[in-house]
């Protein structure tokens, strides 16, 4: 690749492609699908192919899961820190390799390579934090409270894993997932979405370099993803699921796993206000709200989807937001220059123009954007609209693009109400000056993450969740490897009723 951190040419795209794997990863080698099929991966910003790569049958999830299970023991008992040192070189091998990640993530989703760069740190970081989390699962030892027994509480890994990752965070959903699992002892099998799976296969390639035995990691990418993973869900062997994705297809997924009262974790759909009241810094409310609104081109689970603005300052506000998303430039993401690529599919792009053009037709007023960008690609204008009705489609779908509906409000209580007039639940974000205010709101927004005068939460080091519709479980922080241990009591008789 080019020297440059800034500079991407033709040749460099070619050759970090022509060094990709192409075929599924099963118990640690690379082999075509059973039957021979194949399916294309598409450049969003050219609607060209990138690549051509294997497309896994049922018969290939049933071997990827036999690897798994036959890995099981053998990883459970590996010492943590061996599994810790595997962690701690993977975060090494990614950062040299951040500038090949990058580009990877920006050829196959179309971000612009600033926020990709983004994503490698944000994704490597699981893999340190982790590393690190490895040697500290612990359990207790304690005297029954009757005195006539003691108590033994040990964890140990869940087992075997089936990972669903979604397409807008290629490195980092794999990694969030990926990394405590390794911690923990448990084996998995990837199923990375059909839009983004080179990033999934660049990684298996890094955990190769890194000693992940044979096995412990199997990656089944595959454009029939319902009919490959429906029976891993029913493979007694199979005690873990992991899903990111929309609220719809987790909630298929959860009664699924019901059958085989799996453990489950699903980090699904949002819908997240932001609140801007009358005391807040303005400047930092438009900055913070760039950030939450704008990240990935507002194809993220965060996303600032309702922008909620005090009566006072909904003026001030509106203007200096609308001016800074005129200057969002869109170009594709190699783009010196870029601050949005394409949306990733045609699908994407109509969804997010049909929320805009029902949103006026329900009253909103459309101050920018709201229009397709020509191709090739599948672009669209940095939107705004004003004068959102609360009972407009917009307000309560949600709108994976660069589209920032704004409404107003009088009153804390009523900026509450507004905020929580929803069946998700995942983040909020306000601006104010008022600590006891924030305070206040921490407690009475129904989200499992708040970003308090901060456009952006995601941080490694913390555990990521919603509640209501917006999942299961957390990822990250001290809370995520919990997720993929077993807690096991064993009762022990009196040591001193014998003597």
């Amino acid at each position: 690749m080019s020297d440059s951190a800034f500079t991407v040419t033709a040749s460099d795209e070619q050759l970090l492609l022509q060094s990709l794997p192409t075929g599924l990863f099963i118990g640690g080698a690379w082999r075509p699908a059973s039957d021979g099929g194949s399916f294309d991966v598409i450049d969003p910003s050219t609607e060209q192919v990138l690549l051509t790569i294997a497309d896994a049958t049922v018969a290939d999830g049933a071997a990827a899961l036999d690897a798994a299970v036959e890995a099981q023991r053998g990883w459970a008992k590996t010492a943590p820190r061996v599994r810790a040192e595997i962690l701690r070189s993977a975060f090494e091998l990614v950062t040299q390799r951040t500038e090949d990640f990058a580009l990877l993530m920006t050829l196959e989703m179309g971000k612009p390579l600033a926020e990709a760069r983004g994503e490698v740190a944000y994704g490597s970081e699981f893999l340190r934090w982790f590393s690190e989390e490895t040697a500290r699962i612990s359990g207790r030892f304690a005297t029954a409270p009757d005195g006539r027994s003691r108590l033994l509480v040990t964890k140990r890994p869940v087992g075997p894993c089936l990972f669903i990752t979604p397409w807008n965070f290629p490195l980092a959903m794999a990694t969030r997932k990926i990394a405590p699992a390794i911690a923990a002892g448990c084996t998995m099998v990837l199923k990375p979405a059909a839009l983004t799976p080179l990033t999934a296969l660049l990684f298996a390639t890094v955990l190769q370099e890194a000693g992940l035995p044979a096995g412990v990691l199997n990656i089944i990418q595959t454009s029939r993803a319902g009919a490959v993973t429906a029976p891993l869900i029913q493979d007694p062997r199979l005690r873990k699921l992991s899903f990111t994705g929309s609220t719809e297809i987790g909630r298929r997924l959860l009664a699924d796993a019901a059958h085989q009262v799996l453990r489950v974790s699903m980090e699904l759909g949002g819908n997240a206000p932001l609140l801007v009241f009358d005391d807040a810094d303005i400047d930092l409310a438009v900055d913070g709200a760039m950030l939450a609104k704008m990240r990935n081109g507002g194809e993220a689970c965060t996303a600032a989807n309702r922008i909620l603005v005090q009566d006072g300052v909904a003026a001030a506000f509106t203007a200096k937001f609308v001016e800074r998303m005129r200057l969002h430039t869109v170009a594709r993401g190699t783009a010196p220059g870029a601050k949005m690529g394409p949306l990733v599919d045609e699908g994407t792009r109509a969804k997010v123009h049909e929320l805009v053009i029902a949103s006026i037709a329900e009253g909103a007023s459309l101050a920018l954007g709201g229009h397709y960008i020509d191709g090739p690609g599948y672009f669209y204008e940095p939107t705004v609209l004003t004068n959102v009705p609360p009972t407009a489609r917009i307000m309560r779908e949600e709108a994976f693009g660069p589209v920032a509906p704004i409404a107003t409000f009088a009153t804390e209580a009523e900026a509450v109400q507004l905020a929580n007039d929803t069946e998700f639940g995942l983040v909020a974000y306000a601006f104010t000056r008022d600590l006891n205010r924030g305070l206040r709101l921490a407690e009475e927004l129904e989200v499992g993450m708040l970003g308090l005068n901060t456009g952006i939460v995601s941080n490694p080091a913390a555990p990521f969740g919603g509640v209501k519709q917006s999942g299961l479980g957390r990822e990250g922080g001290a809370e995520g490897i919990e997720e993929y241990l077993e807690t096991r009591y064993i009762g022990i008789a009196d040591p001193f009723s014998a003597g």
